[in-house]
């Protein structure tokens, strides 16, 4: 087997930390707000979540066109076989 790419393996870290950005501004939104840290604490954690299953959903959806398949296929090093 290949070794992932270090895009491959970051991709991951990007959508949680994406999503947390998110999250964030909805938490320091609700906090400004309402001035109470229980119910921002609570939106962040739903706004979070909501934020990562989206952008989940939105990834697995994403199917590559022939030209960027290929570009994807040219990009992998060729196997020892």
């Amino acid at each position: 087997m290949t070794q992932p790419s270090k895009r491959d393996v970051f991709k991951p870290v990007e959508l949680i930390v994406l999503s947390a950005v998110m999250a964030l501004f909805v938490g320091l939104t609700v906090l400004l707000a309402t001035r109470n840290p229980l119910l921002s604490v609570i939106f962040f954690g739903v706004a979070f979540i909501v934020v990562l299953v989206v952008i989940a959903m939105m990834v697995l959806t994403f199917k590559p066109n022939k030209s960027e398949q290929t570009e994807l296929d040219d990009d992998l090093p060729p196997s020892g076989h």
